[in-house]
């Protein structure tokens, strides 16, 4: 099993296939990026593959692909079956901004993909326009369907909460997650980046406090996935609500989790610079017990906790180049 030096156990991979994304996020990618990985530097399926499949036998559980969009990489749905038959994974999921997704959804299923992050930061078209840069809600929407007609379960929808952007949005989506049984997972925006630090961010706590008063929320006592959410639900289970507060109420004591890059860096925490390349020992050549030591020694680095709140631009990546 991957232990850190705080005791915490590391059992959950968040793997980047590419990071170039259809939209341009105004919490994610700064307008006019153009500084994204050659094709050449990205990790080939045959590298991922055997990366995963060390952490898999170190104890890994879970695997979750992102991006970018992930759905851009193309033969992803191939990479996906290949990771879901590794022994000893027990779940692959994916994260995706809903784009590609009414193309996909059933192959992701064939897969063996068995659950969906999607992003969706309102219901209304113009402010989706504004925060997203470029009119994608129909498509969205249509993604969303497609994964629901697909068996893919639970859905989960990420909304990063802004104030004075979509705040005032929180309950509609609401609505629209207990009519479609989605799980929404409200998030606070991250100080990663330029575009980051731009954004309008939002305290959920008393966020919190108001949709637990008007629904009767209580917390979960099961955990729903290997992330960071704090879960809360109704009493007779129509709506499960998921917190995700890195800066209000950091959850770094409990952090079970690194992030490959699609250029095979291995980052450490998502508010730290700690990182180890692997790609550069794979292509030397590197033995599958080397990779081994390496990993586990990467881990011995994992940071105690993010550094958000005391230097909130120590952190020039942005999330895409980072992995979701």
């Amino acid at each position: 099993m991957l232990q850190d030096r705080f005791g915490r156990r590391v059992d959950y991979v968040r793997l980047s296939v590419t990071d170039r994304c259809d939209l341009r996020c105004s919490y994610c990618i700064p307008k006019g990026f153009k500084d994204f990985a050659e094709p050449d530097n990205w990790l080939t399926f045959d590298e991922i593959e055997r990366v995963m499949a060390v952490f898999v036998r170190l104890g890994t559980r879970r695997v979750r692909l992102t991006g970018g969009e992930p759905l851009l990489r193309r033969g992803v749905i191939e990479l996906a079956g290949r990771l879901a038959a590794l022994p000893g994974l027990t779940d692959l999921s994916l994260s995706t901004n809903g784009t590609q997704l009414a193309q996909y959804a059933g192959r992701l299923k064939a897969a063996g993909v068995a659950r969906l992050n999607v992003s969706l930061d309102s219901l209304r078209r113009d402010c989706m326009a504004e925060v997203t840069g470029r009119d994608s809600l129909p498509q969205v929407l249509a993604g969303l369907m497609a994964a629901k007609q697909a068996g893919l379960t639970p859905i989960k929808i990420n909304m990063v909460a802004m104030n004075g952007v979509n705040a005032d949005d929180i309950e509609s989506m609401v609505a629209f997650c207990i009519e479609h049984q989605f799980i929404l997972r409200l998030i606070e925006a991250m100080p990663m980046g330029d575009s980051g630090r731009s954004a309008a961010y939002l305290d959920l706590q008393p966020v919190l406090a108001g949709l637990r008063r008007r629904f009767g929320l209580q917390a979960h006592t099961a955990t729903l996935g290997g992330g960071p959410a704090n879960y809360w639900g109704t009493a007779d289970g129509r709506f499960t609500l998921g917190v995700i507060t890195p800066i209000s109420q950091h959850f770094c004591a409990t952090c079970n989790r690194v992030r490959l890059s699609v250029e095979g860096t291995l980052y450490l925490c998502l508010g730290q610079e700690a990182s180890v390349p692997l790609r550069p020992l794979l292509r030397q050549g590197i033995s599958d017990a080397g990779l081994e030591a390496v990993i586990r020694q990467a881990i011995e680095r994992k940071p105690e906790r993010h550094v958000f709140t005391e230097a909130p631009s120590q952190i020039v990546r942005i999330m895409a180049k980072t992995g979701g």
